[in-house]
């Protein structure tokens, strides 16, 4: 295994700052954010253009992974994160459109992963947005596979504020949703796994990584913290609203001891990739390092 960093908390800070960073800090591998260098992407964590998707050239992408090298990294992955199922036809195609130039650039640079959701319309229901995905992903799983990239879809519901509630904004959460994804495209896809994301779902943590574990492409570590007066004063029809709080690695209600047991039982031996969503080490660049450091601390013993 390799722990490393996920770089879209940076975004002001070029790849090459960040890639310094990490390697002085121990890290041994990122996962380099890959939204539109445009930015139109607003929510937290989300809109960093770490590389020229746009303009990715075979020259550009040697130097890239040449400078990553050298620094003693590697790449475990390119991550974009947008909606591919968004309401808005328009919005669609432009995700998807840029979704197909992060797979180009993976290939590019000779990189076996890129990571991504399937995206959700929560005016829709479950089954009516696995109706669009399997239509809308159809190109792009053709587009990964001609390249030699796979896919890795994270299990994360985004459900954290209004504009996200009831039905969340990617439908890729729970093994009911995961058994049609895999049966639909097989190895052409993976997992790329959360398991912050089972705890406020209250799905079994231990079961979950015995079922999926063969499937997981890519593993991101946070952590999340049930807010038990949140939670009294919400309920659960609040979907997590008000009571789910993202923290770094060992400060919340995830069991890391057994996520590693789990993983090592499945025989997963790829990156740790430490995602940053925690408010309480953020607001400059010494608290985000602060708290990946924390997190550092806190899994290096059972990276291996």
């Amino acid at each position: 295994m390799q722990l490393g960093i996920l770089t879209a908390p940076f975004p002001d800070t070029p790849l090459e700052g960040v890639a310094d960073y990490a390697a002085s800090a121990g890290f041994q591998s990122l996962e380099i954010a890959c939204w539109p260098a445009a930015g139109a992407e607003k929510r937290r964590y989300a809109g960093t253009a770490h590389l020229p998707i746009e303009d990715m050239t075979p020259a550009r992408a040697s130097e890239i992974t040449a400078m990553i090298a050298a620094k003693g990294l590697t790449i475990s992955a390119l991550g974009y994160y947008p909606n591919p199922l968004h309401a808005d036809a328009a919005h669609r195609e432009a995700v998807a459109t840029h979704l197909k130039r992060v797979i180009t650039a993976a290939s590019t640079m000779g990189l076996p992963l890129v990571n991504t959701f399937v995206g959700g319309d929560r005016s829709l229901t479950v089954d009516q947005n696995w109706a669009r995905a399997t239509e809308i992903f159809a190109p792009i799983v053709a587009h990964a596979r001609d390249h030699g990239v796979r896919l890795a879809f994270e299990n994360c519901p985004m459900i954290f504020s209004h504009d996200e509630w009831p039905g969340g904004h990617n439908i890729a959460y729970a093994p009911k949703l995961w058994r049609r994804i895999l049966e639909t495209w097989g190895n052409a896809v993976g997992m790329n796994f959360d398991p912050s994301h089972l705890v406020w779902q209250m799905i079994d943590q231990a079961r979950f990584i015995r079922e999926f574990g063969p499937h997981m492409a890519h593993v991101h570590a946070k952590d999340l913290m049930i807010d038990r007066d949140g939670l009294y004063d919400n309920g659960i029809l609040s979907a997590g609203m008000g009571w789910q709080v993202p923290r770094m690695p060992g400060l919340g209600d995830v069991d890391w001891p057994g996520f590693f047991s789990g993983l090592y039982r499945a025989g997963y031996d790829g990156p740790i990739i430490i995602e940053h969503e925690d408010r309480d080490f953020e607001g400059s660049d010494m608290k985000i390092k602060r708290g990946f450091e924390l997190a550092r601390d806190i899994l290096r013993p059972f990276v291996k």
